[in-house]
């Protein structure tokens, strides 16, 4: 869903932004494979989670690496919500974007059945083919309008102030690290993860560069932040706005799917180092006070999206710390740490330039998104 707003971040940030968009795939790109290496000792996996191997290195310390996915997971899946309101309000003005936003979570209600990763990679292809029908509509449009294309407009600058905006679009695309363990664990053929990784994140960067580049030359300083609100034809806008709302709803199940399985297996597992029972009964189906508490948890993603204030800010701030942990600081810190004694100095140097990188980027984006949350409260925008 990131891709609504990669013009806008070619729109501060310029071809800094195109480089960016390249430069942190590679590094994610690097930080995913980090991640996984960290999985394995001597060849055998001795390791499953990310919260593992944050215990490996500093015993507890998964807790926070939980805390962290748990709240980026959360915090995707609230803004799901919250942008399927934007889009459809945008679509029918006349309804209040709180009905819709209640509207979406009837429907994304269902998600609290899915017990099956299969099913979610199914949802997943779909928003998938919704992702292609957009881009596709997108690039046909940009390309009809190449004469208009203003290059002059694309320039080498970067306003700190538009920092957050930048790199809230340009890195949190790219933050798939809370997913890895389970998608290398769920392949037929493990040995072929880095290889996937490696082509999903080149096809991903020359997407968004493109992408991005295009749909900035194409509307220029009237770029909005989700691209979709640029057209100039409301039947257009429409359509698009609806195909948005369709890709969201199919985008919620996995960071929803991912948070369920997260605090299945740390709190309701069964087992003496977990809190709770188990979730499934000796015929190992859903029991029904599970099954509520997973509706509570689309609920509670709802009440976040209607009444926490100055919501946009507040996650943006968020995120800067969780995405950048999560995706820089950590999978370089934690090779550094349980691989340090086998890797050379060039291999040293890249994981601690990877870990200045993050907490640069980390500490920036604090301090610029705070300026941001402090403004919104202060002239009352909400």
């Amino acid at each position: 869903m990131f891709i609504v707003g990669l013009p806008v971040a070619v729109k501060v940030g310029g071809w800094w932004s195109v480089a960016a968009m390249v430069g942190v795939a590679y590094v994610c790109y690097w930080t995913g494979a980090l991640l996984i290496e960290c999985l394995y000792e001597g060849g055998q996996k001795v390791r499953h989670s990310y919260k593992d191997v944050a215990n490996a290195v500093w015993p507890g310390l998964g807790r926070l690496v939980m805390a962290a996915q748990l709240t980026e997971l959360l915090s995707t899946c609230i803004l799901y919500v919250v942008l399927a309101g934007d889009l459809l309000q945008s679509c029918v003005p006349s309804i209040d974007k709180t009905a819709w936003m209640m509207l979406t979570t009837a429907l994304l209600l269902a998600t609290a059945f899915l017990d099956d990763i299969a099913i979610v990679s199914h949802l997943s292809l779909a928003n998938a083919i919704s992702h292609l029908v957009i881009n596709a509509i997108f690039l046909l449009y940009c390309l009809s309008q190449i004469g208009d294309w203003a290059w002059s407009e694309v320039r080498f600058s970067l306003d700190l102030r538009t920092f957050p905006t930048m790199i809230g679009v340009v890195v949190f695309g790219y933050t798939s690290h809370i997913f890895l363990p389970s998608i290398e664990a769920s392949m037929k053929n493990p040995s072929e993860f880095r290889w996937m990784l490696k082509w999903s994140h080149v096809m991903a960067a020359l997407f968004k560069a493109v992408f991005g580049l295009m749909g900035f030359l194409t509307f220029g300083e009237f770029t909005q932040k989700e691209i979709s609100n640029s057209l100039p034809n409301q039947a257009f806008k429409v359509l698009i706005n609806l195909v948005l709302v369709v890709k969201a709803l199919l985008s919620y199940p996995l960071p929803y799917y991912a948070t369920v399985q997260l605090l299945r297996q740390n709190f309701f597992r069964g087992t003496k180092f977990t809190w709770f029972s188990s979730c499934y009964g000796n015929d190992r189906t859903l029991r029904e006070w599970a099954l509520c508490l997973r509706i509570i948890l689309i609920l509670f993603t709802l009440m976040m999206a209607l009444s926490v204030p100055y919501l946009i800010e507040l996650m943006g701030l968020v995120g800067n710390i969780t995405g950048t942990m999560l995706s820089f600081v950590w999978p370089a810190l934690f090779h550094l740490k349980l691989k340090g004694a086998r890797l050379t100095d060039f291999e040293k140097k890249f994981d601690m330039s990877i870990i200045g990188l993050g907490v640069g980027i980390c500490v920036v984006g604090i301090y610029y998104s705070a300026i941001e949350l402090a403004t919104a409260i202060r002239y009352g925008e909400s």
